[in-house]
């Protein structure tokens, strides 16, 4: 929607490890890591960068008693550390050869929980109350990732969770987890290592980005790509063998995904949502969660961080609260926080998720009524973030039932704290006053920063806030113990490659692929048939000619005009690498295709384009231009004028189509999708069943006017607010055509309980 600073008054508080295989004999074995190459390197793309094959660099020796009936897997790096009592395997975590009740696998969790936190020091609860950063890159000589200089915030700081955001291959981040469990072995009580990273199986702006390639992770559509598909039991297979994978390399926690809902076509993130409709978002995320942590979370799980509650999509103007500008969450239509931003949230509390990440944002006052319990006697709500908003996390856990924990957003206990700077007669609000406020309003691990003194602080301040340490710590090793951590930490990193080059998995990703296409337009041309599909018939007579128009965003470092610079030069390489880069995938994989140098060669055209936007350029916008890496616009629509063009358009946003749509034969819409599926649907291999995740806005006058806190096809939308094309198509939510000849081709998925607009 338009900045509400347009339209109200803002108060100035809106400014804002190889294993061997299971020993069967009840003996110690080491266990040494592999040095062979498991993969051959692949060739450059033009969107993707490139993951080295696993080549065995940073494996340790461990030592491994095998699980078997009553017992489970103990593994160790340091060989004493295995104790035998009663014929029974234990891990002597703190090395004093004693077993100590949180080392007892046969108690309940609680217990030895309960018998840990009695050991620990106040300096050693305050370590794990952090979660950081922790991405060190292997040392080419060793293969070392772990050393003395980059692991201080474990050894001197006490962290126990770490956010690991490097693409390698998954033999790479099996050694780096074991790497850091050695290190953590060897400290005070021996509390394992959690890893945890943003989602991975996809392509990425701003976050964890991966590649179709051997040893990385199975390549899936995006979540837009997911939801454009609508096939929930699809979100269920990936979250199982996305499970598997990172489980098999040690990542034991997710940051993600989002149950936010797309309502503000402005906002960069809904790259990383599952769209616009609360209830598919829902249904998702119920299968997201299920599928990582299993039915009851365990030693096979993956525990999942769902975010960002209560929603993140309520932007104003796209303004992202990472920012001082977008500090706020606004809620313009009466109940809408209710009716659409939290079920999802709820779906994934039904599914069991360990945790919930809210946002950085505190929700305005100047907010239409959502009915929740007021603040106070004149505030609606209390205008600080949602991670130290006592009601806003008093609502999750008390009017919805989570059981789990709060994980903070990164930086929201610190630069980001909005609304928390200063106090009523402007004096800066400290660090451990910020750390005490996070406490009290419920959050229970704080994420972004490495700064335990300031929990020490707070206690020596408050001393019953070391209560709340207690509570918050409990949480955290009881996750810890509950997925097996405390007896087997180590992976082997041959089980993660085999994990990452499982052929039926990477079959079934590519079959997600294909079901994410969106078909928008199909014209009929040349005597009145419809352009796609290509089929062998139809391709004797096409000569193709293919060009990618590929955006790029410029670093966080950049502003101004280096930024447009760095934009444009990058732009232009990326896309002559894409391109390149297709021909040879059409000419291996598409042989009946004959394609053409130049379009006065071409009976056909196909052109790629993918504008890109980052949320860290702090400029939320949904142009195709420049601003977005697609210079050449007027290129594209003389290709388009001159021969019948399919025009394929990524949507990482609800793009504005206004300049390329008109002109298309063909109007494809992708999101993360290999270009291989996308042809299988171009040729008619694969009919397109894939229908928009969003409504298409008609101009910017729309994006404009919409309302930014409910869905397009809400009751409360703008009633305009959906691109009507050439044909006469309204693109709105669930838009999508066929190959078949029943209702014109049209495939309309609008929901059911989806209202009309006045």
């Amino acid at each position: 929607m338009a900045s509400l600073s347009k339209q109200i008054k803002k108060s100035s508080k809106l400014r804002k490890k190889l294993l061997a295989t299971a020993l069967t004999l009840s003996l110690v074995a080491p266990v040494i890591g592999p040095q062979a190459i498991f993969a051959d390197e692949q060739g450059y793309t033009g969107e993707e960068g490139e993951a080295s094959p696993y080549t065995g660099r940073g494996a340790i020796t461990t030592y491994k008693i095998a699980k078997a009936e009553g017992q489970p897997e103990i593994e160790v790096a340091t060989q004493d550390r295995i104790l035998e009592i009663d014929g029974k395997y234990f891990r002597d975590a703190n090395g004093n050869k004693r077993l100590d009740g949180y080392e007892d696998w046969t108690k309940p969790v609680s217990t030895r929980v309960a018998d840990l936190i009695s050991k620990m020091s106040l300096e050693q609860k305050a370590g794990l109350m952090y979660i950081n950063t922790h991405t060190p890159v292997a040392d080419p000589a060793d293969g070392k990732f772990v050393t003395p200089a980059n692991s201080k915030i474990v050894t001197e700081q006490k962290l126990r969770h770490v956010i690991y955001r490097l693409s390698q291959n998954l033999g790479d981040i099996a050694n780096y987890n074991n790497q850091m469990q050695q290190l953590a072995e060897g400290l005070e009580l021996g509390i394992p290592v959690v890893i945890t990273s943003n989602p991975r199986n996809s392509a990425s702006t701003d976050y964890t980005n991966i590649t179709n390639v051997q040893d990385q992770h199975t390549f899936w559509p995006g979540t837009l790509g997911f939801a454009a598909a609508r096939d929930v039991e699809a979100v269920a297979e990936f979250a199982d063998i996305a499970r598997q994978e990172w489980r098999a390399a040690g990542i034991r926690k997710v940051y993600g995904y989002m149950a936010d809902v797309a309502t503000d076509p402005l906002w960069a993130r809904i790259e990383e949502t599952f769209g616009e409709d609360p209830k598919l978002v829902g249904d998702m995320n119920y299968e997201i969660v299920r599928g990582f942590q299993t039915e009851e979370l365990g030693k096979d799980s993956v525990a999942i961080t769902v975010k960002h509650f209560p929603g993140g999509g309520a932007r104003d103007d796209g303004q992202d609260p990472h920012f001082e500008n977008g500090s706020f969450n606004i809620y313009p239509t009466e109940g809408s926080l209710e009716k659409y931003h939290i079920p999802p949230f709820q779906r994934a509390i039904e599914a069991g998720v360990a945790s919930v990440m809210p946002y950085y944002a505190y929700p305005s006052n100047d907010s239409a009524n959502q009915g929740l319990e007021p603040y106070s006697e004149t505030q609606q709500f209390e205008e600080v973030g949602m991670t130290l908003n006592k009601g806003i996390i008093d609502y999750l856990r008390e009017g919805l039932g989570f059981k789990g924990y709060i994980n903070s957003d990164s930086g929201a206990v610190a630069g980001s704290a909005w609304g928390y700077h200063e106090d009523e007669n402007g004096n800066p609000i400290s660090g451990a006053q910020k750390v005490a406020k996070a406490l009290q309003a419920g959050t229970n691990i704080i994420s972004g920063g490495a700064t335990p003194e300031l929990v020490i602080e707070a206690v020596n301040a408050d001393q019953s806030l070391e209560s709340k340490v207690d509570e918050s710590i409990t949480y955290t090793l009881s996750e810890m113990m509950t997925l097996g951590l405390f007896e087997d930490p180590y992976v082997n990193p041959t089980e993660a490659i085999a994990a990452a080059n499982n052929e039926e998995h990477r079959a079934l990703a590519y079959d997600a692929h294909q079901k994410s296409v969106v078909l928008m337009r199909n014209d009929k041309i040349d005597g009145g048939k419809k352009l796609l599909p290509l089929t062998n018939g139809k391709l004797k007579d096409v000569k193709l000619y293919v060009e990618g128009f590929v955006g790029v965003a410029a670093p966080r470092s950049l502003k101004g005009e280096e930024a447009a610079k760095y934009v444009a030069d990058n732009s232009a390489l990326q896309s002559a690498g894409f391109t390149a880069d297709l021909k040879k995938t059409l000419t291996e994989k598409f042989p009946n295709i004959e394609l053409v140098e130049s379009v006065e060669e071409a009976t056909h055209a196909y052109v790629y384009v993918k504008p890109t936007q980052s949320n860290w350029d702090n400029n939320p916008r949904i142009d195709i231009n420049e601003t977005t890496g697609i210079s050449d616009v007027d290129r594209i629509v003389k290709i388009q004028k001159t021969v019948p063009t399919i025009t394929a358009l990524n949507f990482t946003n609800q793009w504005l189509i206004n300049e390329l749509e008109p002109n298309a034969a063909a109007l494809i819409g992708t999101f993360g999708t290999l270009q291989e599926a996308v042809f299988d649907v171009i040729t008619g291999k694969f009919k397109p069943v894939g229908k928009l995740p969003f409504a298409i806005p008609a101009s910017a006058e729309a994006v404009e006017k919409e309302v930014g806190d409910v869905p397009s096809f809400a009751p409360e939308e703008y009633a305009d607010f959906e691109y009507v094309n050439k044909n006469n198509d309204k693109y709105e939510y669930g838009f999508g055509l066929s190959y078949s000849d029943g209702n014109n081709g049209k495939a309309v998925g609008k929901p059911d309980h989806a209202g009309n607009k006045k």
